[in-house]
Formats: structure tokens, C-alpha cells, sequence
């Protein structure tokens, strides 16, 4: 592992620990903890939660996947923010994945998929609506997420992950819609593009590729490269005080161009910057109304059975 990356594990934690401090379970929500959906019984677990009053009832379904520039996170530090969009009337499901340097691309992208294929088999046990999903990435999430969307809309990306990495399981449900629409929050979606700001990509990447990064691997990992006019509608977000702002304008030019749908957001301005995934502090009153924003451009793309 690179010092970089042990720095950023080292921070982000202790960022991430005093925004929720003294934080506890709603009590409206009704939460199942450290539910196994893959054979790594360390990082492929999950939650679901749920309201309470929704018990019985079949719930559309928002599948989280959290930032933390690839080498840190897990569902812990995002369950505050998970429980509080479930509170917004979804069953949300809060999944750890395998993080870089221990394991490289696309073992992300494989646990992704293994969160939906269980999501899938256990639809009646949780009350999981599979005809409705939705799904939220933010920073590296959301890098990861475009790379999922794009497996579930191109063929040709999948075809071209499945050549090179012949070994990675990419199998999903057969069901009419994997994925309604997404979100999209302060991410990071052109890896060749970078400014002075986010200058310590290029050098994060090497614990996150195998081969540390060649033109194959960064091509494969653009989430800009493989958007196809198949793509789910995407709501997406950024505000003054994110590093990653600079980045939106490119993921907007290829929505655009393929005749995507897509809202955009910029919250804050110069006297109120905010900062770098802000929607993910509960406590936070711009944090509350992008996730109001974020949920109801969700609610728009539910469908009835």
C-alpha cells in the first residue's frame, strides 16, 4: 500500500468519526445487520433498513455504494446516512465491498454485482421491490457506480471487462429493470482528467489497478467512455467545496450527447461552500434537502407492477 493511501484510511476515518458521533438507530427503522452476499466474510456483508410502519410491504429498493477513494469505507460509516434516506419510504441496502490495495480492479465491481444478484434472491425475505431499484454512489462510489450502470446498459462494456478479466464473475439477475435511475454525488467519472485540487489521483490508482494504471485499465474504468443512450436516468451533484467539482461538466456533456436524462444540482455558494460529500451528514440541513432532492427524482422513475 502506498503512504498515500494509508494516510487517506487514517483520515477519512477520523473525519467520518466525529461527524457521527453520538449518532444511534432511529427508532422508526427497523434494521438486519451483517448479512453475508459473498464468500469474503470481511467486506461482502450487508444491512438493510427499513420503517418500521413498512412492515410487511414490498419497498423500492436504494442500493448504497460508498466513497472513499477506493481504499477506505465500509457500510459502517454510512449508516446513518443509509437509515436516513430509508426514512424517505426505501428499503436501503448498505453494502461493504473489497477495497484496493488488497484487492485490486474490478473485485469492486464483481462485489456489485453480488450485492444484486442477492438482492434478487432474497427480494420476499426483506420486502425488497426488485422491480424498482435505484442506487447511490458518491466520490468513488459514484465512480463505481457509473462503471455498474454501464455493465448493466452496454453490452460492449461487458463484453470488453469480461475479455480482459476472464476470471471476474459479472453475472446478474434476469429481471425487466436492474436499475431505474441513479445518483450520482461529487464523483469522479474521466480518471484521465484531473486539476491541481484532485492532483493525488493519478497516484491513488496505483493501488488500485493491477498493472497501476496503463492506458487498458484507465480505458476500461472511464465511466465517460461507455455511457450508451440505454444508460438509467441520473441525478447528480457537486457544490463549491467539493475537489471533485470540475469533473461534473464532463459526466454532463456525454449524458447530453446521448440523450440521457439527467438533473443537476449545485448546492451552496461562496458563503456557504460546503464541502466534499456533504449530503452524507445527517445533521447537515443542505445534507437533508439534497437527499429530499435525490429521493424524489427517484420516486418520478418508480414503476408499478
Amino acid at each position: 500500500m502506498s503512504e498515500l493511501s494509508d494516510r487517506l484510511r487514517r483520515e477519512f476515518a477520523a473525519g467520518d468519526m466525529v461527524r457521527d458521533a453520538g449518532l444511534s438507530t432511529p427508532e422508526d427503522i427497523e434494521r438486519y445487520d451483517d448479512l453475508c452476499y459473498g464468500e469474503d466474510k470481511s467486506f461482502n456483508i450487508l444491512d438493510v433498513y427499513r420503517l418500521k410502519e413498512k412492515k410487511g410491504e414490498l419497498l423500492p429498493v436504494i442500493a448504497i455504494i460508498h466513497g472513499g477513494a477506493w481504499v477506505y469505507g465500509d457500510k459502517g460509516v454510512y449508516q446513518y446516512y443509509a437509515m436516513s434516506l430509508a426514512q424517505r419510504g426505501f428499503a436501503v441496502v448498505n453494502f461493504s465491498y473489497r477495497l484496493a490495495p488488497e484487492n485490486r480492479f474490478p473485485a469492486q465491481l464483481e462485489d456489485i454485482c453480488a450485492v444484486f444478484r442477492w438482492m434478487e434472491a432474497n427480494q420476499e425475505r426483506y420486502g425488497l421491490d426488485v422491480k424498482n431499484v435505484f442506487a447511490v454512489g458518491d466520490s468513488a462510489g459514484a465512480h463505481l457506480l457509473g462503471l455498474f450502470a454501464a455493465i448493466c446498459s452496454n453490452p460492449e462494456y461487458l463484453g470488453r471487462l469480461s475479455e480482459k478479466y476472464i476470471d471476474a464473475d459479472f453475472s446478474l439477475p434476469e429481471q425487466p429493470s436492474r436499475l431505474n435511475a441513479i445518483a450520482l454525488n461529487c464523483g469522479k467519472y474521466d480518471l484521465a482528467r484531473e486539476n491541481e485540487e484532485d492532483k493525488d489521483t493519478r497516484e491513488i490508482v496505483k493501488d488500485f489497478f493491477v498493472n497501476g494504471g496503463d492506458e487498458d485499465e484507465f480505458r476500461l474504468a472511464n465511466v465517460t467512455t461507455w455511457i450508451t443512450g440505454d444508460h438509467p436516468p441520473v441525478f447528480m451533484m457537486t457544490c463549491p467545496g467539493d475537489f471533485l467539482k470540475y469533473q461534473a461538466p464532463y459526466m454532463m456533456e456525454t449524458l447530453m450527447d446521448k440523450d440521457v436524462p439527467f438533473d443537476f444540482r449545485f448546492y451552496g455558494n461562496a458563503d456557504n461552500p460546503l464541502t466534499h460529500v456533504f449530503h452524507c451528514n445527517v445533521r447537515l440541513e443542505d445534507g437533508r434537502i439534497c437527499n429530499d432532492d435525490e429521493c424524489a427524482f427517484f420516486k418520478r422513475y418508480i414503476v408499478s407492477v
